[in-house]
């Protein structure tokens, strides 16, 4: 299975700039839950 080069280069900056908000949002969610969780 020969993979083409351009379709690694095209999802590369996809995939990281996916990852970076997938980070960014998940810190503020977890940052959010701790929050919400605890306030009794």
């Amino acid at each position: 299975m020969d993979l083409d080069l351009r379709i690694v280069v095209v999802l590369l900056p996809i995939a990281a700039a996916a990852g970076w908000a997938v980070f960014n949002i998940g810190q503020a969610a977890l940052r959010q839950f701790q929050t919400f969780t605890s306030k009794d």
